[in-house]
């Protein structure tokens, strides 16, 4: 145990050394926050930018001191809204329609989970009252592919909401009035596509599945003797991992509990990292169900952040909560059923149990140290 431990320890010390001679100009993705209101024939909308990024982007620190102060970002506040407005484009009746006029008022700073943003009020003309309303997203899309916009609609007293980003630059909204089983479905969607875009839980999830189809013995891995048992660790895996992000969520997004987000994000990296090396050195194979647990708990609160920013009015939060962690158990239930009978099928190989098991294993831990060393101190090397 306390060789592991050690070996363990030089592994990220190792991980930690490189990423310290990394850029020190990246920096840590984040999202923005785009809400949209629609009252009678007024819309007005308010948009969020975090201050890194906007340094990022044209660079705001004037003095270079690594510190933005509030006279630095209002000496750019033209080039600020020049630069989100040449990135976002609103059009009535489709993706094909009219185009509508943006402008924006006098900006402020606000605080969110992840640090300092720039608020940019928007007041949007049309040339017609819109039945459905098309946006075009691109902000940051050739500097940060994995950047999203996190969309609140508000219209006819309803809240809606969907994930803007390079992957679906466009997205087109219809404005009448929605039922909840339509919002049910619009939040299920973004819980799916949340687990999806989201590569650290993606691989937290497979570092815990890797073994699933191996049983530990005489100090090595050997194949499991029947799909039975696979399935049986798979479930147990799955459901600890689902009951604990599902407490965390829940208690976050009703906003019991809060967290800096930089820790938080830490603390996934370093979960991945964990869980992907006690496939290399086992500590915990008999109870990787309390691994998914123990981690799922601080995975919760990453989910969180997206309902917890959104702003979403409090009759829209149940609704969105059970509809948001369903779509993320959706999602991971399409992980599941397209990587265990795959595994099933070759747990018996060569291939599988050292280089998919133990390459894999590694590969991710690499992987996830880098994001660790990313989010602790706050600089970028990959590019997702």
């Amino acid at each position: 145990m306390r060789a592991v431990l050690h070996r363990t320890a030089a592994f990220l010390a190792l991980v930690l050394a490189l990423a310290m001679h990394a850029p020190a100009q990246a920096h840590k993705p984040s999202d923005s926050y785009l809400t949209i209101t629609l009252a009678d024939a007024t819309i007005t909308g308010r948009w969020d930018i975090a201050l890194r990024d906007l340094d990022f982007a044209i660079g705001l620190d004037a003095d270079g001191d690594g510190a933005i102060t509030w006279g630095e970002v209002r000496a750019r506040h033209a080039e600020i809204a020049a630069y989100a407005l040449a990135r976002l484009a609103l059009r009535v009746n489709g993706a094909d329609g009219q185009k509508c006029t943006i402008e924006v008022g006098a900006q402020a700073i606000d605080d969110h989970t992840d640090g300092a943003y720039s608020v940019l009020p928007l007041t949007i003309r049309c040339p017609t009252l819109p039945k459905r309303l098309a946006i075009d997203y691109r902000l940051f899309a050739d500097l940060d592919p994995q950047h999203r916009g996190l969309l609140n609609l508000q219209a006819g007293g309803v809240a809606r909401s969907a994930v803007l980003g390079p992957q679906a630059p466009v997205q087109s909204f219809d404005l009448k009035e929605a039922s909840r089983l339509t919002q049910f479905f619009d939040y299920l969607r973004d819980g799916v596509w949340h687990i999806w875009v989201g590569f650290d839980h993606i691989l937290f999830l497979l570092s815990l599945l890797l073994p699933a189809v191996l049983v530990w013995s005489v100090r090595q891995w050997r194949a499991a003797e029947t799909f039975r048992a696979a399935f049986w660790s798979v479930v147990r895996v799955v459901t600890a991992f689902t009951a604990a992000h599902s407490i965390t969520l829940t208690l976050a997004t009703l906003g019991y509990v809060s967290l800096p987000s930089r820790w938080v994000e830490s603390a996934i990296a370093a979960s991945v990292v964990l869980a992907a090396l006690n496939n290399v050195w086992p500590v915990f194979h008999g109870r990787r169900w309390m691994v998914a647990f123990g981690f799922g708990l601080i995975h919760g609160f990453g989910f969180a952040s997206v309902l917890v920013d959104l702003g979403l009015p409090r009759d829209a939060l149940a609704l969105a909560l059970v509809g948001f962690n369903l779509g993320v158990e959706c999602g991971q239930l399409a992980i599941v059923a397209v990587f265990l009978p795959l595994a099933f099928s070759l747990r018996s190989t060569w291939f599988y149990r050292r280089l998919v098991m133990v390459g894999g294993s590694l590969a991710i831990a690499v992987l996830a140290a880098v994001w660790l060393c990313e989010r602790l101190f706050m600089f970028k090397v990959l590019p997702f």
